[in-house]
């Protein structure tokens, strides 16, 4: 098995570093920072919350637990009770939860102001990709032009239905199959986000793959987020302050196919060509669900067309990152 994976979304947060305690000692505002550590649709995340009362943190960690576990049973590609995995093996979902129709209709917006850069029906070319390599003694140089032609005669984002009054997701055609992947943790960055502050907090950083900031910390500075670098995204080459912010990453680097790192888990829908393992993508919106999504779309788009899109998903700012550390600035 070649497949590597490091996180999909590789993003150094420099608020805080791992392995810190559930609590640590107040600050001069007696307010403790709070730090969580799990996995959402298999890739870390933290939250981190500024609290004066540990058992109201305690209740509202629990609580946001129960969120993510309740969404992932939704989204996740990998468990074959979601409603994912339903909508692909009948290619029809009934009665299909609100947050499925709304995270699928808002994937096939982003396809569409995209011109199909991002396509959320790209999971059987990823499929593909996967057996291939996971296959004993695989073609270094991929999957045949024959299987990758018909794997991409199953994409393609308008043969997305959605019906929303009648909360029904279906597939145009038999064999296509749908990944919300690039959207779906930062959809559950924003909902576990409001749990926790419909439990009163406000003070917090929610990283469910995707890092977003909100309010101030009590001293009233920002929350620091480094953007990594493809070359080692364990170090980053250059830093953002934001609050009430998303920050969200994509790169070749989060699921590498092969030994050589030619091939990634970054399809480029129109072609069945990867995105190279070298470059990174960093995206600043007003919240996860715009950014995720955006992070993917841009990495494979025309760089004329990046300020459109950026400015037409409802993001302000991206950041393109080469190995050689050197870092591209666009602006919506």
């Amino acid at each position: 098995m070649t497949v590597r994976i490091t996180r999909r979304r590789a993003i150094t947060v420099l608020a805080a570093a791992a392995g810190l305690p559930l609590l640590m000692k107040a600050n001069a505002a007696q307010a403790r920072l709070v730090r969580w550590e799990g996995t959402t649709l298999g890739a870390p995340s933290t939250i981190q919350l500024f609290s004066t009362d540990e058992a109201q943190a305690r209740a509202a960690l629990a609580a946001a637990q129960a969120e993510l576990a309740r969404l992932e049973a939704i989204f996740s590609i990998y468990r074959a009770d979601s409603a994912l995995s339903a909508l692909n093996r009948d290619g029809k979902l009934d009665n299909a939860p609100a947050e499925f129709v709304e995270l699928a209709a808002h994937a096939k917006s982003l396809a569409a102001i995209s011109d199909g850069a991002f396509d959320p029906t790209i999971q059987p070319v990823w499929q593909l990709y996967f057996s291939h390599f996971t296959a004993a003694n695989p073609d270094a140089a991929g999957p045949s032009r024959k299987d990758l032609d018909a794997a991409l005669a199953l994409v393609d984002w308008k043969g997305i239905e959605i019906d929303p009054a009648g909360r029904r997701v279906a597939l145009a055609r038999p064999g296509m199959a749908l990944t919300l992947n690039a959207r779906a943790q930062g959809y559950i960055t924003d909902k576990v986000a409001e749990v926790l502050r419909a439990h009163g907090f406000t003070q917090m950083l929610v990283d469910m793959g995707e890092p977003r900031a909100m309010e101030a910390k009590p001293d009233g500075s920002a929350w620091r987020i480094g953007i990594a670098n493809p070359a080692d995204n364990s170090k980053a080459v250059t830093s953002v302050d934001v609050i009430n912010k998303c920050v969200s990453t994509s790169g070749g680097y989060g699921t590498i196919f092969d030994e050589a790192g030619k091939f990634t888990h970054i399809i480029d829908p129109r072609t069945g060509k990867t995105a190279p393992a070298d470059l990174g993508v960093t995206v600043i919106a007003d919240n996860a669900t715009i950014a995720d999504g955006l992070a993917t779309a841009l990495i494979l788009a025309p760089e004329a067309k990046r300020a459109h899109i950026l400015r037409a998903g409802g993001a302000e700012k991206a950041f393109f990152v080469t190995p050689e550390g050197v870092v591209a600035t666009v602006t919506a």
